[in-house]
């Protein structure tokens, strides 16, 4: 009788995100790179007609990998804006971790990841070593295919949370702004509410503002990725972190802060030794982060702005009128005031 309420218990222990989420995506895209090949899960929503889609907002989904609930995140922000019946195609992406393909029985072919690593960009543990950053730039060069979508004008990469460090790490480390440059597409940076940040050195944020070097020797990863340019995962092995910065500065970046997303005792915020190093809570690294690029280059054109009255939710943060815009563009605005029905509830980390 003893040994099923200890299971139980252990299990009520575990984090929310060490749990098989409850659907994978219906639709399917298949990623191929020198290293292998895989698919990979998604979800999608509004414009349906490829030939007028003018916009793709690609949104990632947090540490649930629960991409279902930020898809309906994303259409409830589109449907209340006045982009509710433009050209903007929605795509979720699912980065599953390795129980949910085992407990859902799921393609051999799924992608699958230690619970976090795919924030990171880091490899898959099958069926190929692709990495999650390998999976997006198949998904940017999919939708930038002229024969698939030749009105496409902008993507838009957003994330909340843990999707927010997939797409900061991925503005760091892609090449798809210039591919699709090329290409006369657009592509802006939406990160919203995430844990941490990749900086660029060893500075880090003191209680007053000022940045010092971190001590090494009292936290020893401070540097590494994912806070850091030491270590770069095989996607980015190749790059100068001077390089990387230069690059970096100069892309359409804007940064969602929650004004009360500042818990320190957040359950879903990290608080390892590098993630703490950046600041007590999600506002308060935000705010440094955005201090130190401005305090480096003067012309930086990353965009930052603090969402009044939210707090760690994709729904706060994507339905304000900061959000509304990031996403479908500065002219956007909220068009209508229409709740969330609790039945389609969205997306929170």
């Amino acid at each position: 009788m003893n040994a099923p309420h200890a299971g139980q218990a252990a299990q009520a222990r575990r984090p929310r995100n060490e749990a098989p989420v409850a659907v994978i995506g219906e639709a399917r895209l298949g990623v191929e790179t020198v290293h292998g090949s895989g698919i990979l899960p998604l979800f999608k929503g509004g414009c349906a007609d490829a030939s007028t889609t003018t916009r793709a907002v690609i949104m990632l989904h947090g540490r649930l990998r629960d991409a279902d609930a930020y898809l309906r995140t994303t259409l409830h922000a589109r449907a209340v804006s006045s982009a509710h019946d433009d050209g903007t195609l929605i795509v979720a992406p699912q980065f599953l971790a390795s129980a949910d393909v085992a407990h859902h029985r799921a393609d051999a072919g799924c992608l699958h990841w230690e619970w976090t690593a795919w924030m990171a960009g880091l490899d898959a543990r099958g069926p190929a070593p692709l990495g999650s950053f390998d999976a997006l730039d198949t998904l940017v060069g999919h939708l930038a295919d002229r024969s698939r979508y030749p009105a496409l004008e902008e993507i838009v990469i957003a994330g909340h949370s843990g999707g927010a460090q997939v797409a900061q790490r991925y503005a760091i480390l892609s090449d798809a702004p210039e591919h699709c440059a090329a290409r006369g597409i657009a592509i802006r940076f939406v990160i919203a509410n995430p844990s941490s940040y990749a900086w660029f050195d060893g500075l880090r944020p003191r209680a007053d503002g000022s940045l010092q070097l971190a001590d090494r020797t009292v936290c020893p990863g401070v540097d590494d990725w994912k806070y850091g340019m030491r270590d770069l995962p095989r996607y980015g092995a190749l790059r100068e972190p001077a390089a990387l910065e230069r690059r970096y500065v100069g892309r359409d970046v804007v940064y969602l802060a929650g004004e009360l997303d500042c818990d320190p005792a957040h359950p879903a915020l990290d608080r390892s030794c590098a993630a703490n190093a950046q600041g007590p809570h999600r506002l308060a690294r935000a705010r440094a982060y955005y201090a130190y690029l401005r305090g480096r280059h003067a012309a930086l054109r990353h965009a930052w702005h603090e969402v009044p009255g939210a707090g760690h939710s994709a729904e706060a943060m994507f339905t304000s009128i900061q959000g509304i815009r990031a996403l479908f563009g500065d002219n956007a605005s909220i068009a209508s005031e229409k709740p969330l029905a609790p039945a389609v509830s969205g997306a929170s980390e």
